[in-house]
């Protein structure tokens, strides 16, 4: 399967002088496109304990100049990789625009206030199933699932839902960011932006 990438082209004469700029110039126009379903998708990929890789798609709920924070279980497979190793990768693969964004950097949990001003924002069912769900435990049955979620709701019936003591953001800060852009023939355009000592450098890869 080929196709020919022919939207656009990524120059230095283009570029945002920082990568904070540029990230938000491609995401709010990936967000704007129609065409992307979702744009503050990425995928996250950690290392285990034992040093196998570890890949998941999860969503981008803060992007800023301090960087791009998710939310989770702070008891789930991936806390657990990142309290062992606290360094990721994320893409942003926008693909119906041609481009993916490539971001790596340490890891360090926001503040509690974060997570509580974030967590009031979310619908009440997203709620109650962050108190239910074991993030990344076996569970025996679908029905054990919804078994907990009514247990959680009668829990909460009279009441608004706090955030889960076990539930938090992490936000990575990047070191490095990389932008691309389909072009034809495989010659794509890859710029990016690497924190040095005493800032940042742009660099065009070889794609």
């Amino acid at each position: 399967m080929r196709r020919s990438y022919l939207l656009g082209q990524l120059c230095e004469d283009k570029l945002a002088p920082d990568w904070y700029a540029q990230l938000r110039s491609w995401f709010d126009e990936a967000a704007a496109s129609g065409l992307v379903g979702e744009a503050n998708a990425v995928q996250l990929a950690t290392v285990t304990p034992d040093g196998h890789p570890a890949v998941r798609t999860v969503l981008v709920k803060g992007l800023d100049e301090r960087g791009i924070v998710f939310y989770t279980n702070q008891e789930s497979a991936k806390a657990r990789d990142l309290a062992n190793q606290p360094y990721a990768a994320a893409v942003f693969a926008w693909l119906p625009l041609e481009r993916q964004v490539r971001l790596a950097g340490p890891v360090a949990i926001v503040t509690r206030a974060e997570t509580e001003a974030y967590f009031a924002g979310r619908p009440r069912g997203s709620q109650i199933g962050a108190w239910a769900s074991p993030q990344s435990e076996v569970v025996a049955s679908r029905a054990e699932l919804d078994e907990k979620v009514r247990e959680v709701e009668e829990r909460f019936a009279d009441a608004g839902v706090p955030a889960p003591p076990f539930w938090g953001g992490y936000r990575i800060s990047p070191d490095m960011v990389e932008f691309w852009q389909g072009r034809t023939d495989r010659m794509h355009d890859r710029l990016r932006y690497r924190r040095v000592e005493n800032g940042w450098t742009i660099e065009r890869l070889a794609p």
